[in-house]
């Protein structure tokens, strides 16, 4: 590995109005090398990353590629200087097929007209290399969003990089995903390309990168060898406080289902959908959290659409309270007092258009109804309270919410539906690709809503996380519930064998 930076930045300034995103901040960035960028959502990685490809231009510094001073016009100028990224949430194109996608502007020719035989043979190469069994000529949106996800990171590997850029690439990928990816990774950069790798998954971070920068508040904490810090001396620099105040998050939940409320908020029976989750039962009561558990494509986000009347079931039946429900639309849901956070912020849940205010208030003023305006005092009223009670970064209600950072945005969704004083919270992976601060927040709320009597039924992949925040933990396997389990019975080595061998339903 050379000492001479591929990528080096100065003292980059970049505000936006009312806030300083990045104030002073340096960066290195090696050939041969995987460079973690590790801090909080609001700590100034996306604005790093994007005034590095020109997607925002710098208020002060200077960026060097390859020991020339470069300002780049637009991600299409970075590309072009061997700048390939890949962002946390697919951005290609979900009408066209896997290969017009990967090789998409880059096409080969053949007298003048696209090659369409060596743009299938190269894509299926590339997808072959990253081990992803995918027909090179199927449409892309009809993939889950793993394999979208992998498709990306393959049209990034056809480009002649010298550096590449992956914003939370394993978010959607399952652990085989995973090593397969990091295989490729590491290949990329022993051929010489520095590869700069965004996540907040420490164990992931410190499986496959060599070195760290850490960002807080916009500032520069330090560059640091992985192999000389610890994951506590880590998380400590990120968050400025101590480990304990990160996971003090548990309270002592019931022994047994019989000390919850004997009518459950929510009732399923037998409710499935063919194709995407098979009949389940499953009951939700006040004051507790309900745990759904599984690898991802068990059917829990299916599940959990079916619960809300996002996808309507072909069997079974609902019951709120007790009394036989219709959920056959969202709106029926939001009436009995049913909120769903979705795992897709950006595609279902936010509207980026909007300023901060405008998306918290968006479901209280849907239920009322639009020729019932919210009046003006009222609005600036919730929404002071939820900025304030969340944390919102910035606090400015008036700033678009497509400004926010990734934990901030999913902070703003969570206000959209405490506002509309929910009776079942449905959480769907709500600490994805968000930093270990918010992610605390967010677990704190829940943890706290819990108390106050609001049923939650959480979702997330990151089984820890479930079997800390839950009281029962329902396990999902190939779109069956296998088991469900009260907490004190819920080890995390009894679930993954559930996971990988399935069960019976335990009552």
């Amino acid at each position: 590995m050379t000492t001479s930076p591929v990528v080096e930045m100065r003292d980059i300034t970049v505000g936006f109005p009312g806030v300083k995103a990045l104030d002073g901040v340096g960066f290195r960035l090696l050939p041969g090398e995987v460079h973690a960028l590790m801090g909080e959502n609001g700590a100034g990685k996306s604005t790093l990353i994007k005034a590095l490809t020109g997607v925002y231009g710098i208020d002060g510094g200077t960026i060097r590629v390859r020991g020339e001073e470069r300002v780049f016009a637009s991600p299409g100028a970075a590309q072009e200087a061997g700048i390939a990224t890949v962002y946390q949430e697919v951005n290609l194109c979900p009408n066209l097929t896997v290969a017009e996608n990967i090789l998409l502007g880059r096409e080969p020719r053949r007298l003048g007209r696209v090659d369409r035989r060596a743009v299938r043979r190269r894509a299926a190469e590339l997808l072959a290399r990253l081990n992803l069994a995918v027909d090179p000529d199927s449409v892309l949106g009809g993939h889950p969003l793993a394999v979208q996800q992998l498709v990306a990171i393959a049209r990034a590997v056809d480009l002649d990089a010298a550096v590449l850029i992956l914003d939370e690439p394993t978010s959607s990928l399952d652990a085989d995903e995973v090593g397969e990816l990091f295989r490729v990774i590491r290949d990329i950069r022993d051929a010489g390309v520095a590869v700069l790798f965004v996540s907040h998954f420490l164990d992931q971070v410190y499986a496959i990168a060599d070195r760290v920068t850490i960002l807080r508040n916009g500032k520069l904490v330090g560059e640091y060898p992985l192999a000389e810090l610890s994951r506590l001396e880590m998380v400590k620099k990120m968050v400025g406080q101590e480990l304990a105040a990160l996971t003090d998050l548990e309270r002592q939940p019931p022994t047994d289902i019989a000390e919850l409320p004997d009518t459950p908020v929510l009732a399923a029976t037998g409710l499935g959908r063919t194709g995407a989750i098979a009949p389940v039962d499953l009951a939700v009561h006040p004051g507790e959290v309900l745990g759904l558990a599984g690898l991802l494509g068990s059917g829990r986000t299916e599940l959990a659409r079916l619960l809300f009347g996002a996808d309507h079931a072909d069997s079974g039946t609902v019951a709120v309270d007790d009394r036989p429900t219709r959920l056959r639309t969202p709106i029926d849901a939001i009436a009995a007092r049913i909120a769903f956070c979705s795992e897709d912020r950006k595609g279902e849940g936010l509207v980026g258009e909007l300023t901060v205010r405008d998306n918290i208030v968006l479901a209280l003023q849907a239920r009322r109804g639009w020729a019932r305006r919210l009046p003006r005092r009222t609005t600036d009223e919730l929404v002071a309270k939820w900025i304030t009670a969340l944390d919102i970064r910035p606090t400015d209600p008036d700033v678009l919410i497509r400004n926010l950072s990734g934990g901030n945005q999913q902070k703003v969704l969570l206000a959209r539906w405490l506002i509309t004083e929910p009776r079942l919270l449905i959480l769907d992976e709500p600490t994805r690709g968000i930093d270990i601060g918010a992610k605390t927040q967010i677990q704190r709320l829940v943890v706290d809503l819990a108390v106050d009597g609001m049923a939650v039924l959480f979702i997330s992949a990151e089984l820890e996380e479930v079997l800390r925040l839950s009281d029962r933990v329902a396990v999902l396997r190939d779109r069956h519930k296998v088991a469900e389990l009260p907490r004190a019975e819920a080890s995390m080595g009894q679930v993954m064998e559930l996971i990988a061998r399935g069960g019976s339903d335990v009552a």
